[in-house]
């Protein structure tokens, strides 16, 4: 029996892609850049943070809690919107959202804080599966718009890097200005603003689907070992580059074993194993997804780390010549969407071409290189971001079943997620507490024989052919 997905990566793409209305996409788009905000700004109010607290190395689970509560919550908060409706786990996550900013900054203990850290990261997590989801229904009540809404999925991706890129001054503004309290307060006119739309604007849910769907239904237990087996992974991730947590590891080990015995068995499995299995397609673009940002991540990590102490810039310094690799992000993806329409394979092709270039450049950096090589190579670290990450969120869009979208798409923000991680770990042994040349210079080794495998994986993958003749 054929496999029925929303799309497949083999059809041809349509030459008028969907439009969606302004209305219907600005909530969306509003709620899917708060988990970005969030995780970008948090980098500036630390050394506040540490300083309200009196608070050690353990500040660093602010950033670790985030990751750790998103990348579980994503696929959870997507499983949720396919069971109970798009909207309404919309809508309950830009609560939580809203709850968990007006609490933090009256957090007695960092612990407080920390669970604070973790509620807001679950409600931001809530906002691009359901928000996918409900494009996809959109789409399936208006097929005579045209195939995967390239515009839509452009300006989702879009919003999300400018959120990286802006965050960080954002942040620094807020905590100059006010303090670090700001930067959770901040979130509430967002959500505010988002949820109000959302309730004018998005269309409501099926009301017979609450009733449709019971508890069992929703694999709890295949929620919570697929929690505990992320927890396990991303906390030995985490500890590689000082002290390894083998039981973590050991952990994971076990739990996956569990959480494959349990989704096999199930009859609504929370991770459709047998799905996945057989659509190949979209197995490899979560591969994709999490390889690539093992680069961008690497490169997003140790460079400002490298341009401190290796090149001797200040923060300020260092932020500001970033600045144009994620800003040129943005751009890129809107161009990127352009090329949607040629086909994927362009798309991936250019952007794995650029990711190499860009990689290997890192190899050239020396404590005494001038400042505008390193702007320019920063420049052109920036065009891969917006190819790559249209290009498999799209291919994700059309390879998933139409039923379970809201849960791919929680699959593969978490592949994201994983792929941070990943590259926290690498980055930590290639170049260590002191970012000098030598291991700048390993790291791009490394990073750029990956980027030659996204290369070669965009170029020769049969299931992107599809997608780039008849584009």
């Amino acid at each position: 029996m054929a496999l029925r997905t929303a799309r497949t990566a083999r059809e041809p793409v349509p030459p008028a892609p969907a439009r969606l209305p302004l209305g219907f996409l600005t909530p969306i788009v509003l709620g899917t850049m708060l988990n970005a905000l969030n995780s970008s700004m948090l980098a500036v109010a630390l050394l506040s943070i540490q300083e309200a607290f009196d608070a050690g190395a353990a500040v660093v689970w602010l950033v670790s809690g985030l990751y750790l509560a998103t990348a579980v919550a994503q696929p959870t908060m997507g499983r949720l919107a396919d069971a109970f409706g798009a909207r309404r786990i919309f809508g309950i996550g830009l609560l939580l959202v809203l709850a968990s900013a007006a609490a933090a900054p009256f957090a007695p203990t960092l612990g407080w804080l920390i669970a604070a850290r973790v509620v807001l990261g679950i409600g931001t997590s809530a906002a691009y599966p359901a928000g996918m989801s409900m494009i996809r229904q959109r789409a399936d009540a208006h097929p005579a718009g045209g195939s995967a809404p390239a515009g839509g999925l452009g300006a989702i991706s879009a919003a999300s890097q400018a959120a990286v890129a802006f965050g960080p001054p954002l942040g620094g503004l807020l905590v100059q200005l006010v303090d670090w309290r700001a930067i959770f307060w901040v979130n509430v006119p967002l959500a505010l603003t988002a949820l109000t739309m959302a309730l004018v604007w998005l269309p409501a849910d099926d009301a017979a689907r609450r009733a449709r769907v019971t508890l069992r239904e929703l694999d709890l237990p295949g929620m919570a070992l697929f929690t505990g087996e992320l927890c396990g992974l991303m906390l030995f991730l985490l500890s590689l580059p000082d002290h390894p947590r083998w039981w973590a590891l050991a952990a994971f080990v076990v739990l996956t074993a569990a959480l494959v015995w349990r989704e096999l068995r199930a009859h609504r499995p929370f991770v459709d194993l047998r799905m996945i299995a057989r659509n190949r397609p979209l197995a490899a673009t979560y591969g994709r997804c999490m390889a690539t940002y093992v680069v961008f991540y690497s490169i997003t990590y140790a460079l400002p780390q490298w341009l401190q102490q290796g090149r001797g810039l200040s923060e300020a310094e260092s932020g500001l010549v970033m600045l144009p690799m994620a800003g040129l992000g943005v751009v890129t993806t809107m161009w990127a969407t352009r090329l949607v329409g040629r086909g994927l394979r362009t798309v991936l092709v250019t952007g794995s071409a650029a990711l190499c270039v860009g990689s290997a450049a890192l190899a050239l950096f020396g404590s005494s290189v001038p400042l505008w090589q390193i702007l320019v190579i920063a420049a052109v670290l920036g065009l891969p971001n917006g190819f790559n990450s249209l290009g498999n969120q799209t291919l994700m869009y059309r390879t998933a079943p139409a039923d379970q979208i809201g849960t791919a798409s929680g699959l593969l923000r978490t592949s994201q997620y994983i792929g941070a991680n990943l590259a926290s770990a690498l980055v930590g042994i290639a170049v260590g507490r002191q970012a000098g040349d030598s291991g700048l210079h390993l790291l791009a080794a490394v990073i750029t024989g990956i980027s030659l495998v996204l290369l070669l994986n965009a170029a020769l993958t049969r299931h992107l052919r599809g997608t780039a003749d008849h584009g």
